[in-house]
Formats: C-alpha cells, sequence, structure tokens
C-alpha cells in the first residue's frame, strides 16, 4: 500500500460564527467552554478531512486565551494539520473575533489539538502523509515536533513513580505558600 500525501490547504478547514448572548459567561465576554467547544469541533472535522476517518481527541496542548471575545461579534476559526504521525495529527487553530461594525479584527486564541483517527472498531488506523510545501507549514511542523518532545520529557519526569517532591521543594521558596505538610516528603 502505498502511502498518500496531501497539503495542509487540502484539509484546512474555516468556520465563521456570531457569537450571540446566549454564549457570554457572568462578565458579558464570551465563555470560554464554549470557545473549547468549538474548538474541538474543527480540530475534529479538519482531522477527519485530512485522514477520511473517524478522529478523537487525544490531547490538547496550550489553549491561550489572548483577548477576549465580546458578544456581536463574528468568530472565525482556522484549523489546519500541522503534524502527522503514524494515526495522529495535530490540528493548529486560529482564533479571531470581528466587530462587524468596525471591522477591526483582533486575534483571540491560539490552540493545538492532537487528534488520533480510529477505525469502527476504535483502533488507530494510518493517516495520509503531510506534504510542506512553505515555510509557514515547515515551521508549523516543526513547532508540533518540539511540543511533543517537551510533552514527553514533562511526562517522564512529572508523571514517573520515582518523583520526589523533596528533590523540587527548594523550587518553592519563590511562590505565595505557606508548606503545612507534616507527612515525610
Amino acid at each position: 500500500m502505498s502511502i498518500r500525501y496531501k497539503s495542509a490547504e487540502e484539509s484546512r478547514v474555516i468556520i465563521s460564527e456570531l457569537m450571540l448572548p446566549s454564549h457570554s459567561n457572568f462578565s458579558g465576554k464570551i465563555h470560554g467552554g464554549y470557545v473549547l467547544s468549538l474548538l474541538d469541533q474543527i480540530a475534529f472535522a479538519c482531522a477527519s478531512k485530512h485522514s477520511r476517518a473517524y478522529c478523537v481527541t487525544a490531547s490538547v496542548d496550550t489553549v491561550d486565551f489572548l483577548n477576549p471575545i465580546e458578544v456581536g461579534e463574528l468568530v472565525t476559526m482556522r484549523a489546519s494539520i500541522n503534524y502527522v504521525g503514524r494515526t495522529s495529527m495535530v490540528v493548529g487553530i486560529r482564533v479571531e473575533a470581528e466587530n462587524i461594525q468596525t471591522g477591526v479584527i483582533k486575534h483571540c486564541n491560539s490552540s493545538y489539538f492532537t487528534m488520533v483517527a480510529r477505525d469502527d472498531s476504535g483502533k488507530g488506523i494510518e493517516v495520509d502523509g503531510l506534504i510542506l510545501n512553505d515555510v509557514t507549514a515547515i515551521k508549523r511542523f516543526l513547532k508540533a515536533l518540539k511540543r511533543i518532545e517537551m510533552k514527553r520529557k514533562r511526562r517522564e519526569e512529572f508523571d514517573h513513580e520515582d518523583f520526589v517532591p523533596k528533590d523540587y521543594l527548594a523550587d518553592l521558596e519563590k511562590y505565595k505558600i505557606k508548606v503545612t505538610c507534616t507527612d515525610e516528603i
């Protein structure tokens, strides 16, 4: 079976939605949970379009809320495949909000979702390769590799059963905390 390749453009998904009062939180801004729900939907659509398969969210790396979104603004999300592994893909998503009265556009969010393609029995299936056809695509792929590497290192250090808090106690001195634990650390 030969490997098929697609460019990010072939799988790109763009959605726009007008933000309604029902999407707002108690301070009148669009609720972050609502934005996360939209992000998950577009990540699914983009990954499924690339893989031609059902996809599940494996992880969400860096959801940076940069600017609040107001009721009445038109939110546009652009999703593209930044990285492909054997069965996984990293979908990069940029969120912008436009004041439709003034035309002012602001960058509100950037997110990276790791999605995994699954077959009908729930097993991972191989995804198409990715064509890196410009400098931006190369940068996105390399940055995804670095995030994956940092995540692996973080998991090795902190999720390991040999993690010893005592080794990190000096790191706590610069924080506004009071340790009252009487257990042996």
